[in-house]
């Protein structure tokens, strides 16, 4: 007998997300062997466990994928579609698991995202120990001079904490590249309009070592395990 505890079963089944599954037992919606789950951290076995989800039984353990899109403008990061909305998952091409996204893009940020049903690869890419550094490319209307970089590199006041950027670099008249690890809302776009800099287009365009490249806007692609390793080395 192998026992799991059941937020993980419930995301390797690619029911949802660790955390996503744990808010599915609070709302009283997940039952094992017929009795509706109270405590979060009950171990159970898949193979002998009756698991329920709306009580639809779940199945075992989906096949794990991951895959990188360059998310255009206008697609939302959620599950949850809201009057018609278009999702970051529906850029995944011809998938039938559940998959959901490893942190998130705002609706106007295009780039670099990636997309899974593995939870534990999302919660180790998604956690500050990871120490992964994000980098967007922003492009602004103005001449971007020296006093604009070290503005920027000061960092700003974010939800009441400090946040300064991880990396700053001019590439040319009206471009740069931020490097960022913190992971708050809207914080490339703050750091930037703190300088006073008006955002043409801002563009995730690496996460660690896994870079966007040349993959089309709106395509998406597998990523391998060598692509995988990259993230972290």
């Amino acid at each position: 007998m192998t026992q799991k505890r059941l937020n993980k079963i419930l995301a390797e089944a690619g029911v949802a997300s660790r955390r996503g599954a744990d808010k599915l037992i609070e709302e009283g919606v997940v039952k094992v062997n017929g009795k509706v789950v109270t405590e979060m951290g009950l171990q159970c076995d898949p193979n002998v466990d009756a698991i329920l989800v709306y009580n639809r039984k779940i199945k075992g353990p989906e096949k794990k994928l991951t895959v990188v899109v360059n998310k255009p403008k206008g697609y939302v990061c959620s599950n949850k579609r809201l009057n018609n909305e278009k999702l970051a998952i529906d850029l995944v091409a011809d998938c039938q698991r559940r998959m959901y996204t490893v942190g998130r893009l705002d609706r106007d940020t295009t780039g670099l995202l990636i997309i899974t049903n593995d939870g534990d690869l999302a919660k180790k890419v998604s956690h500050p120990s990871s120490n992964l550094v994000k980098k967007y490319l922003v492009k602004v209307l103005a001449d971007i001079s020296d006093e604009h970089l070290k503005i920027i590199s000061k960092g700003t006041l974010i939800e009441g904490k400090w946040i300064k950027p991880a990396s700053v670099k001019k590439l040319r008249r009206g471009t740069i590249t931020v490097g960022v690890k913190e992971g708050k809302k809207h914080e490339v776009r703050l750091m930037v309009q703190a300088a006073g800099l008006e955002i043409i287009s801002l563009s995730r365009i690496a996460i660690g070592n896994l870079h966007l490249g040349t993959l089309p806007l709106g395509a998406s692609r597998p990523l391998t395990e060598k692509d995988l390793a990259s993230i972290f080395g």
